[in-house]
């Protein structure tokens, strides 16, 4: 952005003039070869267009001239763009943005999306749900959390709600950019939200389990505005679906969704290796995993392998006595095969008529088993994975709530992950995200974010292409890359550089998002958070 252009008030701008200057400046992209030469091959506009664009866009106030004109250039700017971007192998290429409370002064909306369109962008992922706030004003807001905007006078300003409809204007699709189950540090201060918050086995929530430790994470990320939800509590849901209802109605192109996990721990708490490191102790959690048993007796072993966190020799015979009439099919005994004589089919038949009962919900009732390799053969081995696949299913169902309330209205829904977020960790550890995007719905765009650092672009590459060798076929995958154009930012190559490797590795894909236009433009930023332009 032109930041020290002086403009000299003149309130009968000469039409002759400007035309000219428009003629020269202006000429559509694509007319002819040595036009299309001058296009960046990301589609960024020429400086010439953009100091132009800007002249007009400071001039339009004192003069209804200088305002048409302005008007006829974003449509040849949006048209140039579109244009440009059906030629490029890179058909969207999308930033991430967060918008301040400074951001409400007069011309500031237009200024950042004119920026967004000269540096070649067609999609704009709008931050619209985070570190416990709304981009809601006061006077619409409906939801528990506080709006972005809280100051006096400022009660009515919908920084959304004009975001998107100038977006539309310029030829940018507005995607809202919402985090999913966090929910924020001020909403686990609620007093009458305490039974949502997600707990582990030592009863903690996911803000007392990290007092003490790092304020961020590796990429900055704040750990202190984080506060997670049992994804299975109603009150949660229902907080969701109200926060997506007021979002809808100013109608998004798209919804993302984002912090589609559980939090990363610290430390060794980065890998969930035992019951008691998952966050599925919440009051609705634990009641939804002991339903997840058969009869009775599954659910004593659910219930006692959730409060001690392992299975004794002393439970089971106490299990076996209150209910010596069940029989385990989960567990190792085999009796009925070990005593067969022979494999005839005679003796087949007499065993699978005496098949026990199974303890608990398998792979057919609890999908997302399916995805997660056997643990061995004892009952503690398979309650450990019927737990993981319980957190598995909690993320899954909530993501699948949020999406189809989206989908519905005919707005396009995605899924946020890291592609490291469902590794497994040895023999039986998880990453502590438990991020099962190997499991999202095909109807999702998956946006993974490929931030991996190592000095080129070769993990990043990696982290993209572990993401197309998993999903389905069909799936619209469009990696997030962290960094700047035109030169490395923290140990990471330029945005150029990450977008041609990944397309000689992998041609297929065809959109890319950038996080984020804080990054590219700091000093901006600075101006913008605190009122300084």
């Amino acid at each position: 952005m032109i930041m020290g252009l002086t403009i000299v008030p003149n309130q009968t701008l000469s039409r002759r003039v400007i035309s000219a200057f428009l003629s020269v400046l202006i000429t559509p992209l694509f007319q002819s070869k040595p036009v299309l030469a001058q296009v960046s091959p990301y589609c960024q506009l020429s400086s010439e267009q953009i100091t132009f664009k800007e002249s007009l866009r400071l001039a339009a106030n004192n003069s209804p001239e200088a305002q048409k004109q302005y008007e006829d250039t974003l449509t040849q700017h949006a048209q140039a763009v579109f244009q440009c971007r059906r030629q490029s192998w890179l058909k969207d290429q999308a930033i991430w943005l967060r918008l301040y409370p400074c951001d409400a002064q007069p011309g500031a909306i237009d200024q950042i999306l004119d920026d967004l369109v000269n540096r070649g962008y067609n999609k704009v992922y709008l931050e619209v749900f985070y570190d416990g706030q709304v981009l809601l004003p006061v006077s619409d807001n409906n939801t528990p959390w506080q709006s972005v905007l809280r100051s006096p006078g400022t009660e009515t300003v919908d920084l959304f709600a004009e975001a998107v409809q100038k977006g539309r204007r310029r030829g940018l699709e507005v995607y809202a950019w919402a985090f999913l189950l966090n929910y924020g540090y001020t909403y686990t201060l609620l007093p009458d939200r305490q039974n949502v918050l997600a707990r582990n086995g030592e009863g903690e929530t996911t803000v007392t389990a990290i007092a003490g430790g790092s304020n961020s994470d590796d990429f900055g990320e704040s750990y202190t505005n984080q506060g997670f939800v049992d994804p299975y509590n109603p009150q949660a849901r229902q907080d969701y679906q109200t926060l997506l209802n007021a979002i809808l109605s100013r109608r998004p192109q798209g919804v993302l969704f984002d912090y589609v996990r559980y939090p990363k721990g610290l430390g060794g708490a980065s890998v969930a290796a035992k019951v008691k490191d998952l966050w599925i102790y919440g009051e609705a959690s634990q009641q939804a995993f002991l339903q997840r048993a058969n009869n009775d007796r599954g659910q004593e072993f659910i219930r006692r392998f959730l409060r001690q966190g392992y299975l004794t020799e002393t439970d089971f015979k106490q299990i076996d006595n209150l209910f010596p009439a069940a029989k385990d099919a989960n567990s190792e005994a085999k009796d009925a095969n070990s005593e067969a004589k022979d494999a005839n089919s005679e003796a087949k038949d007499a065993n699978s008529e005496a098949q026990p009962e199974q303890l608990w919900q398998d792979e057919k009732a609890l999908t997302p088993l399916n995805a997660l390799p056997s643990m061995g053969e004892s009952l503690q081995q398979q309650l450990w994975r019927l737990s993981v696949a319980h957190a598995h299913q909690g993320i899954l169902e909530f993501l699948g709530l949020a999406s189809q309330t989206v989908q519905q209205r005919g707005v396009s829904a995605g899924a946020v992950f890291f592609p490291e977020g469902n590794r497994r960790i040895r023999q039986q550890g998880f990453d502590s995200r438990l991020q099962p995007w190997n499991q999202f719905s095909t109807r999702l765009e998956w946006h993974p974010m490929s931030y991996g650092v190592c000095g080129d672009t070769s993990c990043i590459v990696s982290q993209v292409q572990t993401v197309v060798t998993q999903a389905p076929s069909g799936v619209k995958i469009i990696p997030a890359l962290a960094g700047d154009w035109g030169k490395a930012l923290n140990n990471r190559p330029s945005l150029e550089n990450q977008m041609q490797d990944i397309h000689n590795v992998l041609p297929q894909i065809n959109a890319i998002s950038h996080y984020s236009y804080d990054w590219q433009n700091p000093e901006f930023t600075r101006q913008r958070k605190f009122c300084q332009r």
